[in-house]
């Protein structure tokens, strides 16, 4: 199977804007829609865009087949843009970010720990790109907010060196402006998309994934909203919905398509094409992450969103992570609530949810983790990248017999 042609999506002089914004539905079934059971209630997009304001952009960059030619390609990467209250809007958000597993970056984080305020987008690339995408955010903002004078920038990152050219430093200045002018409100494209076009997660193909929960009214009616870069985990270990998913996979998810890759940690990868209960995964260390970003209308401070994003590990472990050694498990939250909340004018009035009605909020964070996850994976379709190593998309159907397998999916 040959990688798919040409898609540099990107915002280049003689080309037309080809950044992927959130217009376009998912081309394939999300979780829910394949009856898989999971709690809570979700926005009208079931995404991080429920929350009113959040804009997402992605620029998807793929290009190339074949073994891998640093510089050159193949070339399976991206970057990812959320914007708290919109591309227009220079008006500071409340933060706060956790590490679970510190194996990785998110730039920017030692003033929202100081000033408790995120200033701009949060941005999401692959991990040799956090540097440009860095410097190009902070070009951007000098261009379109007036009288800007510095900024300490968002950027996170997930290894996306297993299917893409990694050290061909792809990532350029023009796909980061593609990514942040083409973001929009409304259903998020997921999957190979953007920061995560070139990911693997829980050894099936990945990427970006996104969830929402809606409060009850009597808990305040309140929208939370998640959205991961999805390339952590192991497949063995994998659980959706509580069904050990992984384990009824006994045969390779990620492969060699072609000869033997020539990066040496990935000596050893088995053929595509061997079925084998006997099939182990690849014994090194992990080398994945996940980037989990979660938005809040609710009006918290930023100690209670320190409390808040906290609970996506508890998420995560739903999926099966033991959050690993090689493993960057980093995760930020913001509340557009309290708008004007960093206004230079003296005094300044805030609203606050009182800490014992946190509880709803808890809930629906570990909920919208875990289903986001899952839908990072379904929307993802097989990828053959750099060197023909193939990442395998997790098959719907089959996902469909496992759960109903287990007394968890819909019945025919």
């Amino acid at each position: 199977m040959r990688a798919t042609p040409l898609l540099l999506l990107a915002l280049l002089a003689a080309a037309p804007l080809a950044a992927q914004g959130p217009a376009k539905a998912p081309a394939r079934a999300r979780a829910r829609a394949l009856g898989i059971p999971f709690d809570g209630t979700p926005g009208r997009h079931n995404a991080i865009t429920d929350v009113a304001g959040v804009e997402v952009g992605h620029a998807t960059l793929i290009s190339g087949d074949g073994r891998l030619v640093q510089g050159t390609g193949p070339v399976r990467t991206g970057v990812t843009a959320i914007h708290p209250r919109g591309k227009r809007s220079s008006d500071q958000v409340f933060a706060a970010w956790f590490s679970l597993n510190g194996n990785g970056e998110m730039t920017g984080t030692t003033w929202i720990d100081e000033g408790g305020f995120l200033a701009g987008p949060v941005m999401i690339t692959n991990t040799h790109s956090v540097g440009t995408v860095r410097d190009a955010v902070i070009g951007w903002q000098v261009r379109h907010h007036p009288g800007f004078l510095w900024a300490l920038p968002v950027v996170a990152e997930t290894y996306d060196g297993v299917l893409n050219d990694i050290n061909g430093f792809h990532v350029k200045p023009e796909h980061v402006v593609a990514a942040l002018d083409g973001a929009a409100g409304g259903p998020v494209t997921e999957g190979a998309v953007g920061g995560g076009t070139g990911m693997i997660c829980n050894g099936f193909k990945g990427g970006i994934g996104t969830s929402s929960r809606v409060l009850p009214a009597d808990d305040g009616g309140y929208t939370l909203g998640v959205l991961v870069q999805c390339n952590y985990g192991r497949r063995a270990t994998l659980r959706i919905a509580g069904v050990p998913v992984g384990a009824e996979f006994p045969e390779p998810t990620v492969c060699a398509a072609g000869g033997t890759p020539t990066q040496a940690f990935l000596a050893g990868m088995p053929k595509c094409g061997v079925r084998t209960t006997s099939y182990v995964e690849r014994p090194h260390p992990e080398l994945g992450s996940i980037i989990i970003v979660v938005a809040t209308d609710a009006p918290l401070l930023p100690h209670q969103l320190e409390r808040v994003v906290k609970r996506t590990a508890l998420g995560l472990g739903r999926e099966g992570s033991i959050a690993s050694n090689g493993s960057g498990d980093i995760f930020v939250a913001f509340s557009t609530a309290n708008p004007g909340a960093a206004a230079d004018t003296g005094r300044v009035s805030l609203t606050m949810l009182p800490n014992e009605h946190l509880d709803p909020l808890f809930a629906a964070t570990v909920q919208a983790t875990e289903e986001a996850i899952t839908n990072a994976m379904l929307a993802a379709e097989t990828m053959t990248g750099a060197d023909s190593v193939r990442a395998y998309a997790l098959p719907h159907e089959r996902l469909r017999e496992i759960m109903r397998k287990y007394g968890r999916g819909v019945q025919r």
